[in-house]
């Protein structure tokens, strides 16, 4: 399975100091661990940053073929507060390198032979970017899964661009904090499911998902559901749950699992990054999913 993570790829500054961060990079990673030919596309800066990340993204077995390098931008960096029950809160420093990402052959070829794309609202914040990941994801083959990973962070989302991103989209992730705020951009009603299911018939969806924190996680495909109570676990913290959620469902969903099953998996993935510090922690072997 040829699965690709598109966008922001940056340094988390948390108190303990800094780890790879970006939602796309962690969805990388973590299909990369669970067994799927994982890959990034982003930009780094041509500085120290960027040259640490590139070498880290190896150390994690994350190809870094399709990680452009910017010749004046500097590598993206995000402070990273921890509140006491473990949710971050992010201050997104902007003009970085994953602001200019262009549609370069290498990224070309890579999406023409995607199984699936995983993009999201906050790379498209600046226009250069925005551009360039719009025409990649519309490059990928026309069966490949492209799935919309909402992320609003701070100012860096509106109702035209959700608008743009859901129409190239053939899925979306949410987390119970944006479903709110997109059923009210659209006008999907006040009810988690009403809104999950007149989202996936608004915008022809074949997959939705909200996860809910410690209150689990909700699927939605072709008029069939699965609530998951969520895997108890003692929260380290939250950073890269949500982004390895998406990489097991998309496995579980490529690999036509039913949606009990894809639910368990990914929620028994995200459980193992929340009892870790950091969005990329080592993954046990038996989450993996094998190759048909």
């Amino acid at each position: 399975m040829k699965v690709i993570g598109i966008g922001e790829l940056l340094w988390d500054m948390l108190p303990g100091g800094k780890q790879v961060g970006g939602a796309p990079a962690n969805f990388a990673y973590h299909a990369r661990a669970l067994g799927a030919d994982g890959q990034m596309i982003s930009r780094v800066g041509n500085d120290e940053l960027g040259r640490e990340l590139l070498s880290r993204l190896a150390d994690l077995a994350v190809p870094v073929d399709c990680i452009q390098v910017d010749p004046a931008l500097p590598t993206g960096t995000v402070t990273v507060k921890l509140s006491a029950d473990g949710q971050p809160q992010y201050i997104i420093h902007e003009n970085v390198a994953w602001d200019a990402i262009t549609a370069e052959p290498a990224a070309r070829a890579a999406v023409a032979a995607a199984d699936a794309i995983c993009f999201g609202t906050l790379a498209q914040r600046d226009a250069r970017s925005g551009a360039a990941i719009q025409a990649l994801v519309a490059s990928t083959p026309a069966n490949a899964l492209r799935i919309l990973d909402v992320n609003f962070r701070q100012r860096y989302f509106s109702q035209n661009l959700m608008e743009e991103s859901l129409a190239l989209a053939n899925a979306a992730k949410v987390n119970d904090a944006e479903l709110p705020i997109i059923a009210r951009m659209f006008g999907l009603g006040d009810e988690m499911r009403e809104q999950m299911e007149k989202l996936a018939e608004r915008f022809k969806l074949r997959l939705v998902a909200c996860t809910r924190g410690s209150k689990g996680s909700l699927l939605y495909a072709n008029g069939n559901w699965s609530e998951h109570p969520g895997v108890p676990v003692k929260v380290v913290d939250t950073i890269g749950a949500g982004d390895s959620f998406t990489a097991a469902m998309t496995l579980g969903f490529l690999s036509r699992w039913d949606l009990d099953a894809i639910n368990q998996r990914a929620s028994e993935v995200a459980a193992v990054v929340c009892a870790a510090h950091g969005a990329t922690p080592p993954l046990p072997k038996h989450l993996r999913f094998n190759r048909e």
